[in-house]
């Protein structure tokens, strides 16, 4: 699966606190690597949609449209 986040994902990553954009890289990482890994549950999150959702943090989700095998981070 590839990866794409739009502006607005990264204007609300520019603003997450420093320790909270650590653990966004560090599970991207681990996407990167495995995308079904099992810390990063992959939830869908909308009934019609393809909206997924994956932990950051216990406080913090990643959102994404997955189409044709590419997650594309909104925010």
């Amino acid at each position: 699966m590839r990866s794409t986040a739009t502006p607005g994902f990264w204007a609300a990553y520019r603003e997450l606190p420093p320790e909270v954009q650590d653990a966004a890289r560090k599970a991207y990482r681990l996407f990167l690597d495995n995308p079904a890994h099992p810390s990063l549950p992959l939830k869908k999150v909308h009934a019609r949609e393809p909206v997924y959702s994956a932990r950051v943090t216990l406080g913090f989700r990643a959102l994404a449209l997955v189409e044709n095998d590419v997650a594309a981070a909104a925010s």
